[in-house]
């Protein structure tokens, strides 16, 4: 393991990873007005994050800012799924399916193994599905297959897709309806345990290796030679100098840099209490009726709750902070979901819902006012572009080639810069918590523990255990501890209640939990001091 990770068996947070208020009060004080930084990053998604991880790791000196918090914006919308690349394979875009791959293995075997793991889904054929789809659906799982040969990903990490019985299918997903059912196809990609605590990872890695992470502090404007700001804590403004910029402020991107237009598809997921579904041991792949290779995700969570998403549709018009979730894009997910249930699912079964927003480059051919790709490449669904001014944008993508889009941007940066710097070895730095399976396993601590905080559990778990008040649930029904809410505050950078349900835990998905937790999230914020 790296020097940036805590030793595993210490549950100790890695040396200098810990972001606590007081740490950002001291790094803003050095960086606003003081001496020029290599790089500045502005936006703390998975990119954004994974930038500044990545220039650090390179040796260069580091800002990143974000107006909210950490994952505030399209990072913690997503399926929670780290794809392998399948649905390029059928419009022939090979590059891309093998980069997805790639980067799926990348977060699996060595970055992030505790973060992210295999996750079965069966695809039901039911008399919906034709023969001819169920043909070219296994086929297309068998060449996925050949996607994670390629990719150098082993079995022990992605089994093999097969063919299941009725029964076998019944078995994996009771809420399946019977009549007519002719069996189903069972295939594995990765799944992250949760896309905001994957974003805080890196950035808590990224501070391990000297970055300055500064959350609520908005880039108002952005020059060849950093960027004017404000702290949205105070309402001060200040200047970041620095030798290099990077934007990757996702579907705000085009606000910041001329010439950058995003076309945002929004995808929206509900929000479902698991025992309406019952029994789920694989999630669900439910072809959309109609549709050829279209399919709807139905996704266990582990604590209570089960996801079902997504559509993919086009925004028009501002773009709001929390993207809005409308009725059509709830009722045609209900309507898929009916179409395979044996189980009802009514409107008022919806506990809650969200929706994120995939910044997708819109940039027609001989347009733009200065700004031109550097290492772009629209067909690997992400692009790096550099303005006239220098100032490097990174935008489109996914959250599984996060890394790889990173390395893209910080490269640019370098070479448009004359920075001094290696290669990126971000594909085999772990970040904080990552540990092999079995060391993983050795930790004593609860597994739900483990499949959140890695080799920082035990540590977690002491302090549940050593105050039992923190060990109190912080709403009945739901998993999540004081205790945990106390670590994301004295390590994770949660300033105040929103960070601690919407991002650092995903309690506010619900909004009648959320309303219940407030009491014990205020609670914990004010037994810590600004140190802390």
């Amino acid at each position: 393991m790296n020097s940036s990770s805590s030793p595993p068996s210490s549950g100790r947070p890695a040396p200098g990873s810990s972001l606590t208020a007081g740490r950002r009060l001291r790094d803003l004080a050095r960086t606003v007005g003081g001496e020029p930084v290599d790089v500045l990053v502005v936006g703390l998604g998975a990119t954004g994050a994974g930038a500044a991880l990545d220039a650090a790791a390179r040796g260069l000196t580091v800002a990143a800012v974000d107006a909210h918090d950490l994952a505030f914006g399209t990072s913690r919308w997503s399926s929670k799924l780290i794809h392998g690349g399948l649905r390029y394979l059928a419009s022939a875009q090979l590059d891309v399916a093998h980069e997805s791959a790639r980067e799926r293995g990348i977060l699996m075997e060595r970055t992030a193994p505790h973060l992210v793991r295999a996750q079965p889904f069966v695809l039901p054929l039911t008399p919906l599905v034709s023969r001819g789809q169920a043909a070219m659906t296994w086929a297309g799982f068998r060449a996925g297959d050949t996607l994670r040969l390629a990719a150098r990903t082993a079995r022990a990490t992605l089994p093999a897709p097969r063919r299941l019985s009725a029964a076998e299918t019944r078995h994996l997903a009771p809420a399946l309806r019977g009549s007519g059912l002719r069996g189903g196809l069972l295939s594995w990609d990765g799944r992250v345990t949760d896309d905001a605590r994957l974003v805080t990872a890196i950035a808590r890695t990224a501070a391990a290796r000297g970055a300055r992470i500064l959350t609520r502090v908005r880039a108002l404007e952005l020059t060849a030679s950093g960027a004017r700001i404000r702290d949205e804590l105070t309402g001060e403004e200040g200047e970041i100098r620095a030798r290099a910029v990077i934007n990757a402020s996702g579907v705000w991107s085009g606000g910041l840099v001329d010439g950058v237009r995003i076309r945002p598809s929004r995808g929206t997921h509900v929000v479902l209490r698991a025992d309406r579904l019952g029994l789920l041991p694989a999630g669900l792949h439910i072809p959309v009726p109609g549709e050829i290779n279209r399919f709807i995700l139905v996704l266990p969570q582990g604590d209570g709750r089960v996801y079902v998403g997504l559509t993919d549709e086009p925004v028009d018009g501002d773009l709001p902070d929390v993207p809005n979730v409308p009725e059509t894009d709830i009722g045609f997910l209900l309507d898929v979901l009916g179409s395979a249930l044996d189980v009802p699912v009514h409107r008022d079964d919806v506990v809650g819902a969200f929706a994120g927003l995939r910044p997708l480059l819109d940039v027609a051919p001989g347009e733009g006012s200065g700004t031109a790709p550097s290492t772009a490449d629209i067909s690997r669904r992400h692009a790096v572009l550099t303005s006239r001014e220098g100032v490097v944008t990174v935008v489109g993508g996914k959250l599984t080639t996060y890394r790889r889009m990173a390395e893209d941007a910080v490269d640019a940066a370098v070479a448009t810069h004359g920075l001094s710097a290696g290669a990126s070895p971000t594909a085999t730095l772990p970040l904080v918590g990552a540990a092999p399976p079995r060391i993983l396993g050795a930790l004593r601590a609860p597994r739900r523990l483990i499949n959140r905080y890695g080799t920082e559990a035990p540590a977690v778990h002491a302090l549940a255990t050593a105050e039992p008040r923190l060990a109190r649930p912080v709403l009945d029904g739901h998993p999540v501890t004081r205790a945990e809410l106390l670590w994301a505050v004295r390590h994770e950078g949660a300033l105040d209640a929103a960070d601690l349900l919407d991002r650092r835990t995903r309690i506010g998905l619900v909004p009648d939990d959320r309303a219940l937790a407030l009491e014990a999230a205020r609670e914990v914020l004010g037994n810590c001091s600004v140190g802390d």
